[in-house]
């Protein structure tokens, strides 16, 4: 199976919600709605993505400065092509986009949560979020 990598291809709204269903992550993504998620594909700055032949089997999309963090919204491999080395792959190349000081950020679902400690990232326990149904107090 030859995969071939590219930087900031164009994806299609239906691609891009094809793949996440065809992961484990479009459970934990508003794939039904499409302005949402034409929203995430077009307001990304960096995409790596892993096609074989025309189907898009894996996606890196980042929000980034290039210089000082990298947040990997992201990271779907197709169920049919883990195991691979895919994800991986495209951790690599993501970080190949990345300046010398730029430091990768992402939220793991928890399915893979004991991946990225294999890969060589380290867990940060200060990370905190604030649901867009929650507000910030006053």
């Amino acid at each position: 199976m030859e995969v071939a990598y590219k930087v900031d291809q164009e994806i299609s709204i239906e691609q891009f919600t094809d793949l996440l269903n065809r992961s484990t992550l479009g459970e934990r993504r508003p794939v039904e709605d499409a302005e949402c998620m034409e929203g995430m594909i077009t307001n990304s700055n960096l995409i790596i993505s892993a096609w074989v032949g025309e189907q898009l089997v894996g996606i890196s999309r980042c929000v980034t400065d290039f210089h000082y963090c990298c947040y990997l919204s992201d990271l779907a491999v197709d169920s049919d092509y883990q195991k691979y080395g895919i994800g991986k792959r495209l951790q690599i190349e993501t970080q190949n986009q990345l300046g010398p000081k730029c430091t990768l950020i992402l939220l793991a679902a928890p399915a893979a949560n004991d991946y990225y400690a294999h890969v060589g990232f380290t867990n940060n326990t200060r990370c905190w979020v604030l649901n867009r149904n929650e507000k910030i107090k006053l």
